[in-house]
Formats: structure tokens, sequence, C-alpha cells
């Protein structure tokens, strides 16, 4: 961890909830005409990326720390998607601070402000060079910053090893057993961010694959959730577990792992229901 300690002043213009409008443009819609969650999810990126910037927190105030925010929790929780042609507006406010992590939430609505959906993020500093933790102690934002409003979605619950039953039972007392066939992937130049990790919208367009287009033509995604463990790199070879609950077929959980060691790199679960 570097010995560098950064304060920053603050100005009278800073914002603790920030609201930008959009426009659905038929390219970042997905083939039912609705806002794609990869899009979703760099818009929440992206804002959460000019709020921080705005109060003085954000990654070009960390480049002699060679640092940067970087996700470590996601949920997207969606009632409805926008459709093409239409707008929308994107809201993000931090309902907590540490010196660990901050948590960040987001709210999509129409300009009527009928709610679409809501988003819990949480974020750390990552040492770019070191590929580590750095904490957040060295950021000073002002308590009056800090809504403390929580999204009113369920937080993430625990996510269990995911194998087939052959390789589960040799590494974890409780895992999940997969009821598909792993899906090999090698995450290649276009996966990847500034970085050089595996960008975040790579991930879902994975896991949305999983899916065939009449399973999207019948159900939407109601709720995901990402957690990640470590990064995963250029040509790194990976296999993707998934395990559909017993009780919930449209309930799914996804391990994604190092193909070399099975050592998971991404914990998800996505929650569909029906059109």
């Amino acid at each position: 961890m570097s010995s560098k300690t950064l304060l920053w002043h603050f100005n009278l213009s800073m914002e603790s909830k920030i609201y930008r409008s959009y426009f659905l443009s038929a390219g970042d819609a997905n083939a039912e005409g609705e806002l794609s969650l990869p899009v979703l999810t760099n818009k929440i990126i992206d804002i959460a990326t000019e709020h921080a910037n705005s109060l003085g927190i954000g990654n070009p105030s960390m480049v002699e720390l060679h640092a940067g925010w970087v996700l470590s929790r996601l949920t997207i929780e969606m009632q409805r998607y926008p459709k093409v042609n239409d707008s929308y507006i994107l809201s993000t406010w931090i309902e907590d601070f540490n010196r660990h992590f901050s948590i960040r939430c987001f709210k999509i609505e129409s300009p009527e402000r009928e709610v679409y959906g809501y988003s819990r993020s949480i974020w750390l500093v990552m040492n770019s060079i070191e590929r580590s933790n750095l904490g957040l102690s060295h950021l000073n934002l002002p308590g009056e910053m800090i809504i403390g409003d929580p999204a009113p979605i369920a937080r993430q619950e625990k996510h269990f090893p995911i194998f087939p039953d052959e390789i589960g039972k040799k590494i974890s007392k409780k895992f999940l057993s997969t009821t598909h066939p792993p899906f090999d992937y090698r995450f290649t130049f276009c996966d990847l961010d500034s970085y050089r990790h595996v960008n975040t919208v790579k991930y879902i367009d994975l896991l949305l694959n999983q899916f065939s287009l009449k399973e999207h033509d019948s159900f939407m995604v109601n709720r995901l959730e990402l957690s990640f463990l470590h990064e995963a790199a250029y040509g790194l070879e990976t296999q993707l577990f998934r395990a559909d609950s017993d009780i919930n077929p449209l309930l799914s959980s996804f391990q994604l792992s190092s193909a070399t060691d099975l050592s998971p790199l991404l914990f998800a679960r996505i929650l569909r229901i029906k059109r």
C-alpha cells in the first residue's frame, strides 16, 4: 500500500445525488426492443464515475496512487425495462462509505417518475500495480454527501460453490450441483477494460448468452447479482458452471472458474420472470 495520503477540497456545487436523462435508441436495445442489461450496467458505471469525479474522489484524483475504483458486487432488480424510443432517468447516491468500501445505489425511472427498478453496488479502490485492495482511508468525504438511504431491494445472499457432483464432493462440503454442462470460454482483447482485466459488461454478456433467444422472448431478467472474487485477464481459460434451482427453475446460479485449478472468479444469480 502506498504511504501517500490524499485529502481533497470540496466546493459548494457538490451534489449528494445526481440525475441523468437518456433516450433509448435501437442501438442500446436488446432483441426484445428493451434497454439491454449490458447497456444499463455501462450507464450505471458511467454515472457512478461522474458522481465520484464531481465529489473529488474519482479515478483522476487517484492517478498518483496508481489506483482506481473497481466493482466488488452489483445487484440490479428491474420490474420492467424502457422500450426503444423511450426516455429514462438514472440517479445515483452514496448509501454508505467507510475505510473498506463504498455502497452506491441507483434508481431507474421514467420521466413521469414511474420506477423501472433499482441497483446497489459495492466498490473498492484497487492498486493497479500490485492488483490489491488499497482501502478507502485516504479518501475524505463530508458526511452530508452520504445519503444513507438504501435502495429498496434485497441484499445478496450467500453464494455457494457450483460444481459437477464428482468435482464438488472433492472440493466442498456444501455446494450446488450443476444442471447444465460446463461452458468453456477464453477471454480475448475485446473483453478487457483500461485496467486490463475483464470488463463487467462482458461477464453479463457471457451470462445472458447461456439462455436461448426463445427463453429471452418468454422471460425477462428480474434480478441480476454479480459477486467478483478475482480478476480475469486476457487469454484466461475459464469454465462457467450453472445450477438451476429445484424450487424455481427460473432462478439460476452461476460460478465462473479458472479452467486450470477451478478457483472461482465470479458468482452470479439471475432470476427471470414471465413476460
